[in-house]
């Protein structure tokens, strides 16, 4: 069995959580003090209720002043050093997960209304955290050895469980923005996780979707599930196939480049997944992650959105964990941008098949040195074209 990872917290100057996950084995961490003065938390943003659609919009005019694509020697999420104090204050370290200096939402906590009259805006509730993969301000999750994706993996379930219990959460969204491209302000290697105060549209929308399927089937089978079944029974859009999870283009893929990473049984997020399921989840992750990266000579940017199931008591139980990779980029030089029909309508039209996506993904996992190291899916294979036995219904536990 894996050991654990060792977990040391401790706090920032102006108060913030900082959390080092250390690979197993490692020594007890003497962690370092934080010398910086910072003057104090940013100031809380707000929620506004947009009566046209129902959904919250979360203004939060203090994030313009966050640090953008500093030099390296400026990174604050690498080690600090001598001449230069980070968020990091430890000289090393494996991964550190933190509250954001700069958050959309938080740092405080309280119980949202169902809405709110025009005119009226709530506090920004909830909690914003930054996960560092590693010390190292080059590279990406890709580069990562198995027992530090690992390490991600642990910290990513340790998260979840604890934002999950603080008041007023009603999810939590770990996700990862790769590439300039994308837009992210920072070049280390980092996720971050949301926990909003409500659901959020795109998770309520597929939990409604998910629990018509879920009732339709006296609650005996999951959407998600049924699907993965459906496509591991057809093949064709198959990439790659472990004991435990499965991943796949989907049939009606929205962009260029999109997969699906699906555990083989329900799952409501990463603290329901076993150590098993988790030592594979750290493996296909890397080798999916190394194929996106494989199609063309420059990195992919990608979006890694782990959807996890809303913490709303209707929604949970037909809401099956899953990952969610995307990437605008259609062509070697191209990328898709959100126009008229995809921005104002949000009505997606692709210039791709997700059959050839699936295609190009297995031909690179195909070549050699593709697979991971560490224990990985004993079982795992890649996907091919055509009916490989049945698993047309919900998948087996």
């Amino acid at each position: 069995m894996r050991r654990q990872p060792l977990i040391t917290g401790t706090r920032l100057s102006d108060g913030r959580e900082l959390i080092y996950f250390d690979d197993p084995g490692s020594p007890p961490r003497q962690h370092m003090a934080d010398t910086r003065r910072l003057t104090g938390r940013a100031p809380e943003g707000e929620l506004r209720y947009d009566e046209l659609s129902g959904e919250w919009v979360a203004v939060a005019a203090h994030r313009q002043s966050r640090t953008h694509l500093p030099p390296a020697d400026e990174c604050p999420l690498c080690p600090s050093t001598p001449t230069h104090a980070s968020e990091i204050p430890d000289p090393d370290y494996d991964v550190a997960v933190f509250e954001n200096r700069f958050p959309s939402l938080g740092p405080g906590l309280a119980e949202l209304p169902g809405s709110l009259p025009w005119g009226v805006a709530a506090a920004a509730a909830g909690r914003c955290e930054v996960v560092s993969f590693t010390s190292d301000h080059s590279g990406s999750f890709a580069d990562l050895p198995y027992e530090r994706a690992r390490t991600v993996v642990e910290a990513l379930a340790h998260r979840t469980a604890a934002l999950s219990s603080l008041p007023g959460v009603r999810q939590v969204f770990p996700f990862e923005n790769r590439g300039a491209d994308i837009g992210v302000t920072l070049h280390h290697p980092h996720g971050q996780i949301y926990a909003y105060p409500y659901v959020t549209p795109r998770a309520s929308q597929l939990g409604a979707a998910a629990r018509r399927f879920y009732d339709h089937a006296d609650g005996k089978a999951t959407l998600l599930g049924s699907l993965l079944g459906r496509e591991r029974a057809a093949g064709e859009r198959m990439v790659l196939e472990g004991s435990h999870f499965s991943a796949f283009v989907p049939f009606a893929a929205r962009w260029p480049l999109e997969v699906h990473l699906v555990p083989h049984r329900d799952a409501a997020d990463f603290t329901s997944l076993t150590g098993e399921e988790k030592d594979e989840l750290a493996s296909v992750y890397l080798s999916l992650l190394g194929a996106v990266d494989a199609l063309y000579a420059t990195p992919t940017p990608y979006i890694a959105a782990w959807h996890q199931a809303p913490l709303d008591p209707l929604l949970r139980p037909a809401t099956r964990f899953h990952l969610q990779l995307t990437s605008p980029r259609r062509a070697a030089d191209k990328l898709k941008y959100l126009a008229g029909s995809e921005a104002a309508m949000g009505a997606f039209i692709t210039d791709t098949t997700a059959e050839q996506v699936a295609e190009r993904l297995r031909a690179v996992l195909g070549q050699a040195g593709r697979q991971p190291a560490g224990p990985g899916p004993a079982g795992s294979r890649l996907a091919g074209p055509g009916p490989r036995g049945n698993h047309s219904g919900e998948d087996e536990a």
